[in-house]
């Protein structure tokens, strides 16, 4: 059985003393590729030396919402550039809009709309975080693409009603979910994973956080426990592991346009 931890940050700290043994257990659960999502673009150095010592990671690069006070004039061009600068980058990201910690909209919605503007121009998805915002993403996708054309992407770590799930589903995105769906009353999560076309679900851990249950008193999470979260997923939609395994890796290349195994 084969998976894909399609949204990791193992450059945190939190992962320097024992990355070895941490590559060891996510390759002894089958795990054969991980994307590597960007919270600024001076992480670009450390995640693409980690993409040179780790055959199976892959990466991209982007500033998060909850960043853009960074955001200058010259850093859609430098985001542009560094994605430019090694075959490895397979998405801009992640990017979005964060109304839960953050309310400054209007410089999320630039910082954004840049993104995606860099996306369209290199043919490559966006890695989508959307925390309390999914309507206002929703109309902002929309209202880009009917005057730019369409992006494809994913909406990472997704949370959202199966309603508001339907609305990214429409604008052709992937979702994908992460060890809170593996959370006993996390009932909303569970209507969505289940209501997700087989051709559009991927999974992820967002490692070093959200920890699946039966890890989640683990403070650190890490990539091999994208298989609970593979087989949460699969108990809820009734299908066997090895099945939604196929489904979501598949997927994951397909999206992210990743070398056959």
């Amino acid at each position: 059985m084969q998976l894909i931890d399609t949204h990791v940050h193992i450059n945190f700290d939190d992962f320097q003393i024992d990355l070895d043994e941490v590559a060891d257990r996510w390759r002894s659960r089958g795990i054969i590729r991980l994307i590597h999502s960007c919270v600024e673009p001076g992480e670009f150095p450390k995640i693409q030396e980690l993409a040179q010592r780790f055959s199976e990671l892959y990466f991209a690069v982007g500033l998060h919402p909850l960043d853009v006070q960074q955001w200058h004039a010259g850093l859609e061009e430098e985001i542009e550039s560094l994605a430019q600068s090694d075959a490895k980058v397979v998405a801009i990201g992640e990017t979005g809009l964060d109304l839960f910690k953050a309310d400054n909209l209007e410089a999320q919605r630039a910082a954004f709309l840049a993104q995606l503007s860099i996306a369209r121009r290199l043919k490559l998805p966006v890695i989508i975080h959307c925390r309390e915002a999914a309507r206002p993403m929703a109309e902002l996708i929309r209202q880009d693409w009917d005057v730019h054309g369409p992006v494809a992407g994913v909406m990472h770590c997704w949370g959202g009603s199966p309603e508001e799930t339907a609305w990214f589903l429409d604008l052709g995105f992937y979702i994908s979910f992460s060890g809170t769906v593996t959370f006993k009353n996390a009932k909303q999560i569970h209507a969505s994973a289940n209501g997700v076309p087989a051709d559009r679900l991927l999974l992820e851990t967002d490692c070093p956080f959200l920890s699946p249950v039966p890890k989640r008193g683990v403070r650190r999470n890490e990539p091999a426990n994208v298989y609970y979260v593979a087989e949460r997923v699969a108990s809820l939609r009734g299908v066997p592991l090895e099945v939604l395994a196929q489904q979501t890796t598949a997927n994951a290349c397909r999206l992210f346009q990743l070398p056959a195994v």
